[in-house]
């Protein structure tokens, strides 16, 4: 899955792209690994930066985003057979998420590295929320799975229809907060919106 600010004449909008799940290896416990990767800014004010923010940022769907925050999630699932019925015994994930930010190559003017530091740290902060609304969603996911039974499904087949189901629901669900977050993020006095403006026109 993929959330990304975009810069599109000077707007800025999010982006959820896909999430995959496929099976892998068991683990005893589970806990989200959360990395930062960065591209490369050049610029010695705001303005400049962001520019070049518009010039190297990376594309997603056709217009550059500021930040993105992508997820691989894995699951190693057991499916129990219990007299007629089948069982979804285990359903353990692994999560891993990467949040892509910018970052200047050269050291910055005292005014405009403090400018920077407000800006990037206010941008990573909402690419986390996004991250936090994946996490929660994987504990969802996990919740609604252990335990899930279907009657009459000794081959387990109808039990895989019915998690299909579900979690096309909890994705759906999770895809909705991300886009409410970001409508109120990015609208006209919302965050994302002034940590531009405020970098922009600061030193």
């Amino acid at each position: 899955m993929i959330w990304g600010i975009r810069v599109k004449a000077g707007l800025v909008r999010c982006l959820l792209a896909a999430w995959v799940l496929q099976p892998i290896a068991a683990k005893a416990e589970w806990q989200p690994v959360e990395q930062v990767q960065t591209y490369a800014v050049t610029g010695s004010s705001g303005a400049a930066l962001y520019d070049s923010i518009g010039e190297h940022a990376p594309e997603l769907g056709g217009s550059r985003a500021v930040a993105h925050t992508t997820f691989k999630l894995t699951w190693t699932r057991k499916y129990e057979r219990r007299g007629d019925a089948c069982v979804l015994a285990v359903a353990r994930p692994k999560l891993i998420i990467t949040y892509t930010l910018p970052k200047p190559t050269t050291k910055l003017p005292m005014a405009t590295q403090a400018s920077w530091a407000t800006f990037v740290a206010g941008i990573e902060t909402h690419e986390r929320v996004h991250g936090d609304y994946i996490k929660e969603m994987v504990r969802d996911i996990e919740a609604m799975s252990v335990g899930l039974s279907a009657d009459d499904d000794p081959d387990c087949r109808k039990i895989r229809v019915e998690l299909t189901k579900r979690l096309g629901e909890l994705s759906a669900l999770q895809r909705q907060r991300g886009r409410d977050f970001d409508k109120a993020e990015m609208s006209e006095g919302g965050n994302i919106r002034r940590l531009i403006l405020q970098l922009v026109n600061g030193p």
